[in-house]
Protein backbone atom coordinates (compact mmCIF):
# COMPACT_ATOMS: atom_id res chain seq x y z
CA UNK A 1 0.00 0.00 0.00
CA UNK A 2 2.68 2.31 0.69
CA UNK A 3 4.75 1.20 -2.16
CA UNK A 4 1.75 2.09 -4.38
CA UNK A 5 1.16 5.73 -2.55
CA UNK A 6 4.52 6.40 -3.14
CA UNK A 7 4.27 5.47 -6.70
CA UNK A 8 0.98 7.34 -7.36
CA UNK A 9 2.53 10.79 -5.73
CA UNK A 10 5.42 10.16 -7.98
CA UNK A 11 3.66 10.19 -10.77
CA UNK A 12 1.12 13.27 -9.98
CA UNK A 13 4.54 15.20 -9.38
CA UNK A 14 5.57 14.15 -12.84
CA UNK A 15 2.44 15.40 -14.63
CA UNK A 16 2.19 18.53 -12.84
CA UNK A 17 3.13 20.86 -15.69
CA UNK A 18 3.30 24.87 -14.64
CA UNK A 19 0.57 27.12 -16.16
CA UNK A 20 2.93 28.99 -18.40
CA UNK A 21 4.15 26.20 -20.23
CA UNK A 22 0.52 24.90 -20.84
CA UNK A 23 -0.37 27.18 -23.41
CA UNK A 24 2.45 27.06 -25.97
CA UNK A 25 4.52 31.07 -24.98
CA UNK A 26 4.47 31.55 -21.89
CA UNK A 27 4.98 35.39 -22.20
CA UNK A 28 2.29 35.85 -24.26
CA UNK A 29 -0.82 38.31 -23.10
CA UNK A 30 -3.84 36.25 -22.36
CA UNK A 31 -5.65 39.60 -22.09
CA UNK A 32 -7.28 41.39 -25.19
CA UNK A 33 -5.31 44.28 -26.73
CA UNK A 34 -7.79 46.63 -25.88
CA UNK A 35 -7.45 45.08 -21.81
CA UNK A 36 -3.27 45.28 -22.01
CA UNK A 37 -3.33 48.89 -23.49
CA UNK A 38 -5.72 50.07 -20.45
CA UNK A 39 -3.86 48.47 -17.88
CA UNK A 40 -0.88 50.03 -19.59
CA UNK A 41 -1.76 53.17 -18.76
CA UNK A 42 -3.15 52.90 -15.28
CA UNK A 43 0.48 51.91 -14.67
CA UNK A 44 1.82 54.61 -16.59
CA UNK A 45 -0.05 57.27 -14.14
CA UNK A 46 0.47 54.68 -11.13
CA UNK A 47 4.00 54.99 -11.86
CA UNK A 48 4.21 58.95 -12.42
CA UNK A 49 2.50 59.48 -9.54
CA UNK A 50 4.40 57.44 -7.36
CA UNK A 51 7.61 58.62 -8.30
CA UNK A 52 6.85 61.84 -8.11
CA UNK A 53 5.25 61.78 -4.53
CA UNK A 54 7.97 59.26 -3.05
CA UNK A 55 10.70 61.33 -4.62
CA UNK A 56 9.13 64.80 -3.33
CA UNK A 57 8.85 62.94 0.07
CA UNK A 58 12.70 62.16 -0.27
CA UNK A 59 13.70 65.34 -0.80
CA UNK A 60 12.01 67.42 1.87
CA UNK A 61 13.07 64.70 4.33
CA UNK A 62 16.38 65.03 3.44
CA UNK A 63 16.83 68.89 3.82
CA UNK A 64 16.21 68.14 7.78
CA UNK A 65 17.60 64.44 7.86
CA UNK A 66 19.74 65.95 10.76
CA UNK A 67 16.17 66.52 12.41
CA UNK A 68 13.98 62.84 11.53
CA UNK A 69 12.94 61.57 13.93
CA UNK A 70 13.09 57.00 14.28
CA UNK A 71 9.67 56.76 13.21
CA UNK A 72 10.18 59.33 9.83
CA UNK A 73 13.42 57.83 9.55
CA UNK A 74 11.26 54.83 8.80
CA UNK A 75 8.69 56.74 6.93
CA UNK A 76 11.77 57.99 4.25
CA UNK A 77 12.53 53.93 3.94
CA UNK A 78 9.47 53.32 3.18
CA UNK A 79 9.40 56.17 0.26
CA UNK A 80 12.98 54.65 -1.09
CA UNK A 81 11.32 51.30 -1.48
CA UNK A 82 7.99 52.56 -3.06
CA UNK A 83 10.07 54.71 -5.39
CA UNK A 84 12.23 51.83 -6.20
CA UNK A 85 9.53 49.77 -7.34
CA UNK A 86 8.32 52.10 -9.40
CA UNK A 87 11.36 52.94 -10.82
CA UNK A 88 12.82 49.74 -11.05
CA UNK A 89 9.83 47.46 -11.99
CA UNK A 90 6.76 49.59 -13.36
CA UNK A 91 8.70 50.25 -16.66
CA UNK A 92 9.14 46.67 -17.45
CA UNK A 93 5.32 45.96 -16.43
CA UNK A 94 4.50 49.44 -18.88
CA UNK A 95 5.99 48.23 -21.73
CA UNK A 96 5.02 44.58 -22.07
CA UNK A 97 1.35 45.47 -21.30
CA UNK A 98 1.72 48.16 -24.85
CA UNK A 99 3.49 45.33 -26.58
CA UNK A 100 0.95 42.72 -25.59
CA UNK A 101 3.85 40.32 -24.42
CA UNK A 102 6.32 39.90 -21.76
CA UNK A 103 9.31 41.82 -23.61
CA UNK A 104 11.96 40.83 -21.71
CA UNK A 105 12.37 36.92 -21.68
CA UNK A 106 13.62 35.05 -18.60
CA UNK A 107 16.13 37.15 -17.25
CA UNK A 108 13.96 39.98 -17.07
CA UNK A 109 11.11 38.15 -15.53
CA UNK A 110 13.39 36.56 -12.46
CA UNK A 111 14.92 40.24 -11.97
CA UNK A 112 11.12 41.90 -12.38
CA UNK A 113 10.23 39.27 -9.24
CA UNK A 114 12.81 39.65 -7.52
CA UNK A 115 12.77 43.37 -7.41
CA UNK A 116 8.61 43.43 -6.72
CA UNK A 117 9.31 41.29 -3.85
CA UNK A 118 12.04 42.79 -2.16
CA UNK A 119 11.01 46.14 -2.44
CA UNK A 120 7.00 44.98 -1.73
CA UNK A 121 8.71 42.79 1.90
CA UNK A 122 11.12 45.93 2.42
CA UNK A 123 7.87 48.02 2.68
CA UNK A 124 5.67 45.72 4.64
CA UNK A 125 8.25 44.94 7.41
CA UNK A 126 9.19 48.67 7.48
CA UNK A 127 5.64 49.39 8.52
CA UNK A 128 5.88 46.09 10.92
CA UNK A 129 8.72 48.64 12.15
CA UNK A 130 6.91 51.40 12.55
CA UNK A 131 4.06 50.11 14.41
CA UNK A 132 6.56 48.49 16.88
CA UNK A 133 7.71 51.88 17.47
CA UNK A 134 4.16 53.15 17.52
CA UNK A 135 3.02 50.77 20.29
CA UNK A 136 6.10 50.75 22.26
CA UNK A 137 6.15 55.16 22.28
CA UNK A 138 2.95 55.25 23.42
CA UNK A 139 1.85 52.23 25.42
CA UNK A 140 5.18 51.53 26.94
CA UNK A 141 6.77 54.87 27.29
CA UNK A 142 9.61 53.36 29.87
CA UNK A 143 11.05 51.42 26.80
CA UNK A 144 9.86 54.18 24.16
CA UNK A 145 12.06 56.67 25.18
CA UNK A 146 15.44 55.03 24.81
CA UNK A 147 14.63 54.47 20.77
CA UNK A 148 17.01 56.56 19.57
CA UNK A 149 18.24 57.33 15.90
CA UNK A 150 20.80 55.34 15.60
CA UNK A 151 18.45 52.28 16.90
CA UNK A 152 16.35 53.02 14.21
CA UNK A 153 19.34 52.73 11.29
CA UNK A 154 19.89 49.70 12.91
CA UNK A 155 16.47 48.58 12.36
CA UNK A 156 16.58 49.74 8.55
CA UNK A 157 19.80 47.24 8.18
CA UNK A 158 17.60 44.66 9.90
CA UNK A 159 14.92 45.31 7.16
CA UNK A 160 17.34 45.33 4.12
CA UNK A 161 18.96 42.23 5.34
CA UNK A 162 15.56 40.25 5.76
CA UNK A 163 14.22 41.73 2.52
CA UNK A 164 17.12 40.75 0.73
CA UNK A 165 16.90 36.76 2.19
CA UNK A 166 13.76 36.23 1.31
CA UNK A 167 13.97 37.52 -1.99
CA UNK A 168 16.95 35.54 -2.92
CA UNK A 169 15.91 32.22 -1.48
CA UNK A 170 14.25 31.37 -4.94
CA UNK A 171 17.50 31.53 -7.05
CA UNK A 172 19.44 28.73 -4.03
CA UNK A 173 16.80 26.32 -5.98
CA UNK A 174 13.93 26.17 -3.34
CA UNK A 175 11.22 28.68 -4.71
CA UNK A 176 11.61 30.47 -8.27
CA UNK A 177 10.12 33.57 -10.27
CA UNK A 178 7.53 32.80 -13.00
CA UNK A 179 4.98 34.76 -15.41
CA UNK A 180 1.84 35.74 -14.24
CA UNK A 181 -1.29 33.82 -15.94
CA UNK A 182 -2.29 36.44 -18.04
CA UNK A 183 1.62 36.42 -19.74
CA UNK A 184 2.64 40.41 -19.22
CA UNK A 185 4.34 40.72 -15.81
CA UNK A 186 6.11 37.86 -13.31
CA UNK A 187 5.95 36.80 -9.31
CA UNK A 188 6.53 34.14 -7.14
CA UNK A 189 6.27 30.74 -8.33
CA UNK A 190 2.97 30.00 -6.67
CA UNK A 191 2.21 27.43 -8.25
CA UNK A 192 5.42 25.24 -7.01
CA UNK A 193 2.81 23.96 -4.24
CA UNK A 194 0.90 21.96 -7.00
CA UNK A 195 4.18 20.43 -7.57
CA UNK A 196 5.40 19.26 -4.67
CA UNK A 197 5.78 19.12 -0.59
CA UNK A 198 9.38 21.40 -1.48
CA UNK A 199 6.93 23.58 -3.21
CA UNK A 200 4.45 23.88 -0.79
CA UNK A 201 6.59 24.56 2.36
CA UNK A 202 8.49 27.03 0.51
CA UNK A 203 4.68 28.90 0.09
CA UNK A 204 3.52 28.74 3.03
CA UNK A 205 7.11 29.56 4.75
CA UNK A 206 6.72 33.06 2.45
CA UNK A 207 3.33 33.10 3.76
CA UNK A 208 3.55 32.97 7.19
CA UNK A 209 7.37 35.50 7.26
CA UNK A 210 6.58 37.57 4.80
CA UNK A 211 2.96 38.15 5.22
CA UNK A 212 1.20 36.76 8.21
CA UNK A 213 3.55 37.49 10.96
CA UNK A 214 4.09 40.97 10.09
CA UNK A 215 0.72 41.60 9.27
CA UNK A 216 -0.35 40.15 12.96
CA UNK A 217 2.36 42.50 14.46
CA UNK A 218 0.93 45.51 12.44
CA UNK A 219 -2.67 44.69 13.63
CA UNK A 220 -1.79 43.86 17.33
CA UNK A 221 0.42 47.37 17.71
CA UNK A 222 -2.38 49.54 16.63
CA UNK A 223 -5.36 47.91 18.49
CA UNK A 224 -3.12 48.31 21.41
CA UNK A 225 -2.40 51.44 20.59
CA UNK A 226 -6.09 52.40 19.88
CA UNK A 227 -7.20 50.80 23.26
CA UNK A 228 -4.65 52.75 25.21
CA UNK A 229 -5.19 56.17 23.30
CA UNK A 230 -8.64 55.69 24.28
CA UNK A 231 -7.83 55.50 28.32
CA UNK A 232 -5.10 58.38 28.42
CA UNK A 233 -6.73 61.43 26.16
CA UNK A 234 -8.06 62.52 29.57
CA UNK A 235 -4.67 62.61 31.24
CA UNK A 236 -2.83 64.11 28.69
CA UNK A 237 -4.78 67.38 29.27
CA UNK A 238 -3.43 67.88 32.74
CA UNK A 239 -0.07 68.28 31.55
CA UNK A 240 2.01 71.31 30.52
CA UNK A 241 2.00 72.55 26.72
CA UNK A 242 5.11 70.54 26.46
CA UNK A 243 4.27 67.35 26.79
CA UNK A 244 0.68 68.09 25.02
CA UNK A 245 2.41 69.09 22.03
CA UNK A 246 5.19 65.73 22.36
CA UNK A 247 2.18 63.77 22.56
CA UNK A 248 0.05 65.60 19.90
CA UNK A 249 3.41 64.82 17.14
CA UNK A 250 3.31 61.37 18.11
CA UNK A 251 -0.44 60.79 17.46
CA UNK A 252 0.08 62.23 14.29
CA UNK A 253 2.94 60.09 13.16
CA UNK A 254 1.10 57.13 14.65
CA UNK A 255 -2.05 57.83 12.77
CA UNK A 256 0.50 58.58 9.21
CA UNK A 257 1.58 55.05 9.65
CA UNK A 258 -2.01 53.38 10.34
CA UNK A 259 -3.38 54.89 7.32
CA UNK A 260 -0.22 53.66 5.71
CA UNK A 261 -0.41 50.40 6.63
CA UNK A 262 -4.14 50.26 5.94
CA UNK A 263 -3.63 51.25 2.17
CA UNK A 264 -0.71 48.88 1.64
CA UNK A 265 -3.11 46.10 3.46
CA UNK A 266 -5.88 47.18 1.53
CA UNK A 267 -3.58 46.79 -1.86
CA UNK A 268 -2.08 44.07 -1.47
CA UNK A 269 -4.37 41.52 0.78
CA UNK A 270 -6.84 40.46 -2.19
CA UNK A 271 -3.64 40.08 -4.10
CA UNK A 272 -2.41 37.22 -1.67
CA UNK A 273 -5.74 35.42 -1.10
CA UNK A 274 -5.63 35.06 -5.12
CA UNK A 275 -2.22 33.99 -5.09
CA UNK A 276 -2.81 31.16 -2.32
CA UNK A 277 -5.89 30.13 -3.61
CA UNK A 278 -3.66 29.96 -6.90
CA UNK A 279 -1.20 27.81 -4.95
CA UNK A 280 -3.68 25.70 -2.70
CA UNK A 281 -6.73 25.44 -5.25
CA UNK A 282 -7.89 23.35 -8.13
CA UNK A 283 -5.68 24.17 -10.97
CA UNK A 284 -6.64 27.09 -13.47
CA UNK A 285 -9.33 27.91 -10.75
CA UNK A 286 -8.83 31.14 -10.80
CA UNK A 287 -9.96 33.35 -14.12
CA UNK A 288 -6.97 34.73 -15.98
CA UNK A 289 -9.06 37.99 -16.32
CA UNK A 290 -10.05 38.01 -12.59
CA UNK A 291 -6.39 37.42 -11.82
CA UNK A 292 -4.77 40.59 -13.22
CA UNK A 293 -7.39 43.19 -11.34
CA UNK A 294 -5.61 42.27 -7.64
CA UNK A 295 -2.06 42.78 -9.21
CA UNK A 296 -2.85 45.49 -10.72
CA UNK A 297 -4.18 46.69 -7.53
CA UNK A 298 -1.17 45.84 -5.72
CA UNK A 299 0.84 48.11 -7.50
CA UNK A 300 -1.03 50.86 -6.93
CA UNK A 301 0.02 50.99 -2.92
CA UNK A 302 3.31 52.71 -3.69
CA UNK A 303 1.30 55.23 -4.53
CA UNK A 304 -0.99 56.22 -1.37
CA UNK A 305 2.05 56.83 1.41
CA UNK A 306 2.98 60.35 -0.04
CA UNK A 307 -0.42 61.62 -0.42
CA UNK A 308 -1.36 59.86 3.13
CA UNK A 309 1.61 61.59 4.32
CA UNK A 310 1.39 65.09 2.67
CA UNK A 311 -2.32 64.89 3.65
CA UNK A 312 -1.79 64.29 7.66
CA UNK A 313 1.13 66.71 7.47
CA UNK A 314 -0.92 69.36 6.25
CA UNK A 315 -4.40 69.04 8.50
CA UNK A 316 -1.51 68.69 11.72
CA UNK A 317 -0.12 72.21 10.12
CA UNK A 318 -3.40 73.67 10.07
CA UNK A 319 -4.52 72.66 13.47
CA UNK A 320 -1.00 73.77 14.48
CA UNK A 321 -1.59 77.37 13.22
CA UNK A 322 -5.08 77.57 14.22
CA UNK A 323 -3.47 76.47 17.75
CA UNK A 324 -1.51 79.73 17.52
CA UNK A 325 -3.89 82.17 16.22
CA UNK A 326 -6.09 80.75 19.26
CA UNK A 327 -3.07 81.96 21.94
CA UNK A 328 -2.41 84.87 20.18
CA UNK A 329 -5.82 86.07 20.61
CA UNK A 330 -6.09 84.78 24.28
CA UNK A 331 -2.65 86.90 25.19
CA UNK A 332 -4.37 89.83 23.38
CA UNK A 333 -7.41 89.92 24.77
CA UNK A 334 -5.60 89.49 28.52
Amino acid sequence: MNGMASDHNTSSQEEYTPHYLQKGDPFASKLSREADIIAGFYLTVIGILSTLGNGYVIFMSSKRKKKLRPAEIMTVNLAVCDLGISVVGKPFSIISFFCHRWMFGWIGCRWYGWAGFFFGCGSLITMTAVSLDRYLKICHLSYGTWLKRHHAFICLAVIWAYATFWATVPFAGVGSYAPEPFGTSCTLDWWLAQASVAGQVFVLSILFFCLLLPTAVIVFSYVKIILKVKSSTKEVAHYDTRIQNSHILEMKLTKVAMLICAGFLVAWIPYAVVSVWSAFGQPDSVPIQFSVVPTLLAKSAAMYNPIIYQVIDCKFACCRSGGLKAKNSLKKSR
